[in-house]
């Protein structure tokens, strides 16, 4: 693996030390990007250095830090080709373990937890994150501390359980949940590993850049569509597109980055229209796409440079065009989408109408989850009854002396 080279704030470009744990910016609160010395590794590290590699993340292991990855063979997706449009893929990152994206930025964020020697962890979440904080110290056998709102669709609350986590459930918001972390963290002895409040998820979700890259032939696509709560992968594929230019695997080209936001908690979308360099909290927060439901993330303004510099756009699409979307992303292309992932279809067809982008140009349109795990979400939005009419309870044994016999 890499050797970090150092920490530097996003904000003030203080340099600081990997040597130990770190969260933010002392100085200013900045989220921290980890750098590394890419000249030393340039001559070597090439595209085809990658061949026989490992189908996962860790192909990129030059780039990313810890010395002995906490791994359950995250990344490297599928990237489809759509069937409905010949210039749209699908990054399906619902095959990840976990059964999401959040499984590439906790591994790495796990596996440099061991490295320091930490014993707790703790996160806020919307769901995903939980489950895949969960799995991850489950494997390197790290106490997890897992806050999330109570009406987190079930699965997230299940596998957090089985993976043996300590779970509390909140009557709010993934704010109220990160506002108990902080306030607690300190006399529980935790590491908080929340959003863009540590470094390494950054560097675990900056491998979709990569792959994105590596997929498509080294030719960056003409926009990505990335659903976007905290921001967390679009800014890790942004920080990757450097990288890979510094190493000289990609020109200057960028995709234009379109942040997606649900109509119900968008304030991305709502500073991106005032021209704000800063986002302001959103107020009475409320989708069904769970991983959406970020009333302000903390490194907005991270986010809003990136759509800028990239020449890209912010869209809010309502709950009702996202599950019309999972249904035909499932019935066309047979894929099953999260709700969050399924919002990036409503926002493209949205652009194309509006002329922003042509059908002609190549875009890549995230799915950053599984349906699976939002089954009890899903079924409710689109009326499906789990027990149809004229359905069969399964017929229960009866005990007779202590035996179990057949009806």
């Amino acid at each position: 693996m890499a050797k970090i080279a150092y920490l530097e704030c996003s904000k003030c470009g203080d340099h600081l030390s990997g040597e130990q744990p770190q969260t933010i910016c002392p100085k200013d609160g900045g989220s921290l990007y980890v750098r590394f010395d890419l000249a030393a590794i340039k001559s070597k590290f090439t595209p085809d250095a990658l061949c026989g590699r490992p189908a996962t993340m860790w192909r990129y292991r030059e780039v990313l830090p810890g010395d002995d990855p906490v791994t359950l063979g995250e990344g490297f997706t599928p990237m489809l080709p759509s069937r409905e449009n010949s210039n749209v893929y699908i990054k399906d990152e619902g095959l990840n373990p976990t059964g999401s994206f959040k499984a590439r930025g906790l591994c790495a964020a796990v596996t440099m937890a061991r490295q320091y020697g930490l014993k707790k962890l703790a996160v806020p979440s919307a769901g995903n994150a939980a489950s895949a904080l969960a799995a991850y110290c489950a494997a390197a056998g790290i106490e997890a501390h897992i806050f999330m709102p109570k009406d987190v669709p079930l699965a997230n609350l299940v596998e957090c359980k089985s993976y043996g986590a300590h779970v509390t459930l909140v009557d709010g918001l993934i704010s109220d949940c990160a506002r108990m972390v902080s306030e607690r963290k300190q006399a529980e002895g935790w590491f908080d590993v929340s959003t863009t409040k540590e470094p390494f998820r950054v560097e675990g979700k900056k491998t979709m850049g990569y792959e994105v890259a590596e997929q498509l032939n080294w030719e960056l696509p003409d926009a990505i569509f990335y659903p976007t709560g905290g921001g967390v992968g679009m800014i890790g594929m942004w920080k990757a597109f450097d990288e890979m230019e510094q190493l000289g695997w990609i020109g200057k080209k960028r995709p234009k980055m379109i942040s997606v936001q649900a109509a119900g908690c968008a304030p991305i979308v709502k500073a991106w229209s005032a021209d704000k360099m800063t986002a302001e909290v959103w107020q009475n927060a409320h989708t069904a796409a769970a991983g959406l439901r970020v009333p302000k993330p903390y490194a907005d303004y991270i986010v809003l440079d990136i759509l800028k510099q990239s020449g890209g756009a912010a869209v809010a699409v309502s709950d009702e065009e996202i599950f019309c979307s999972v249904k035909e992303w499932a019935s066309k292309e047979g894929v099953f989408t999260s709700p969050e992932g399924a919002a990036c279809l409503s926002a493209y067809k949205m652009l194309v109408k509006d002329g922003v982008l042509k059908a002609s140009d190549k875009a890549v349109l995230f799915n950053t989850g599984s349906g699976l795990k939002y089954i009890d979400v899903i079924a409710g939005a689109l009326k499906i009854n789990a027990q149809p009419a004229g359905h069969m309870a399964t017929p229960q044994p009866r005990s007779i002396g202590g035996i179990i016999q057949p009806n």
